[in-house]
C-alpha cells in the first residue's frame, strides 16, 4: 500500500526545485520520493547495526554473567592491540 506525503514550501522552493528535477529527466515527485527512499534506507541500516550491537552487548554481558570472560589490563590491551597493528601493516606491505 502506498501512503501519500505532503508538505509546504514556497512558491520559489517549488519552481527552482521542479527546474533542476526537470533538468535530470525526473519530476519533482519522482526526486521527493527517491530522497524519501534514501532516507528510509539509511535510517534502516541505522536500525540493523543497533540491533546487531544490542546483541553484541548482550553476548558480552552473558559471557561475562556465566564466568567465560577473562578481563586483561589495560597494558595488556594496548600490546594487543599494536601487535594487530603491526600484523595488518605487514600485510598491507607484502
Amino acid at each position: 500500500m502506498d501512503t501519500r506525503i505532503q508538505f509546504r514550501v514556497d512558491e520559489e522552493t517549488k519552481r527552482l526545485a521542479q527546474i533542476m528535477a526537470e533538468s535530470q529527466g525526473r519530476t519533482l515527485s519522482d526526486a521527493c520520493r527517491e530522497l524519501t527512499e534514501e532516507l528510509a534506507e539509511q535510517q534502516r541500516k541505522i536500525i540493523t547495526h543497533d540491533q546487531w550491537l544490542t546483541e553484541e552487548i548482550n553476548a558480552a554481558f552473558s559471557k561475562l554473567e556465566s564466568g567465560q570472560s577473562k578481563f586483561v589490563s589495560h597494558e595488556e590491551a594496548n600490546l594487543d592491540m599494536e601487535a594487530r597493528k603491526m600484523k595488518i601493516r605487514n600485510k598491507a606491505k607484502k
